[in-house]
């Protein structure tokens, strides 16, 4: 079997997940009701505030290697709202909670505003399995 290469790098990376993120919250202003297209896309953003929380790790890494330690924490701070904003999404998901989640759908929104992505999504539709993938663990116990 052959190496595995990374093409992308963390920033590069969360890049991408915002303006999936930013294509899912323009999908979910569209809804008309509750469907499994609503779960896809409010998992799909959860997962990926969390995937984001994980690229911010990976990037200080060097900094940190190099003694750049308040660049890094304020990297880190700058960053934080995602991971803890991913979780009470996933919590708000698995309680059936449209408020709390309606709530963190705008503070996302806010926090994304300076994404710009084209009208014309070329990203597809990331979102969907989001779902079945967020309760997974879940299904098994």
């Amino acid at each position: 079997m052959g190496r595995i290469i990374k093409s992308g790098s963390p920033g590069k990376d969360r890049v991408w997940l915002e303006k999936g993120i930013v294509i899912a919250i323009r999908e979910l202003s569209n809804q008309t009701g509750i469907d499994i297209n609503t779960y896809d896309l409010l998992a799909y953003i959860s997962l990926s505030l969390l995937a984001i929380g994980r690229t911010v790790d990976e990037s200080v890494v060097a900094w940190e290697k190099r003694g750049y330690w308040v660049k890094a924490d304020r990297y880190r701070m700058e960053w934080s709202w995602s991971t803890r904003m991913g979780d009470e999404l996933q919590q708000a998901l698995y309680k059936d909670d449209w408020e709390s989640a309606t709530s963190i759908i705008a503070k996302v929104t806010q926090k994304m505003s300076k994404v710009n992505v084209p009208t014309r999504n070329r990203l597809g539709n990331p979102w969907v399995g989001s779902w079945e993938r967020l309760i997974r663990p879940y299904k098994s116990h």
